[in-house]
């Protein structure tokens, strides 16, 4: 599934989970105009969380509450580990890869995770719909897709 494909369905999914809203008059409105303004402005209606203005806000809580994000940090060690081995031998002591890594150099260790999240976003494995501060498997994220939009 390509990223507009993705954001389509997302945006499909957050209609279905929301009701139509006239703010002015504090009414729901099903029909897509509010019965007494006669209005067809309308904000989306997530219950229990509020109302506002389109749809990025419902997707993003949607996808909080149904999907957890990447752990980064715990992905590239795994990366680095199955890479380059969990222990490093250096003198005579064994010591954890990660570990040494981080300690020695902390910049450089940052840069690669940095670059590590944007090749598995490039490589459409991750993706993010707040610039980077939360990322999501693409596979967790088609198959809530599939579960929600079949429920429809």
């Amino acid at each position: 599934m390509c990223l507009k494909e993705i954001n389509k369905k997302l945006e499909k999914i957050a209609f279905n989970k929301t009701i139509p809203f006239c703010y002015s008059c504090y009414n729901e409105a099903p029909t897509g105009t509010c019965k007494t303004c006669h209005s067809d402005d309308l904000m989306r209606l997530l219950p229990e969380y509020g109302c506002e203005y389109g749809t990025d806000w419902v997707i993003e809580n949607i996808l909080e509450e149904n999907l957890e994000t990447v752990d980064i940090t715990e992905s590239f060690e795994q990366m680095i580990e199955d890479c380059y081995g969990e222990t490093t031998k250096v003198g005579f002591l064994e010591l954890l890869t990660v570990e040494v890594m981080k300690d020695q150099d902390p910049i450089a260790w940052d840069i690669a995770k940095s670059e590590y999240m944007d090749g598995l976003e490039q490589d459409n494995q991750v993706i993010t719909f707040d610039n980077g501060s939360n990322y999501y498997w693409i596979h967790d994220l088609e198959s809530f897709i599939e579960d929600n939009l079949e429920a429809v």
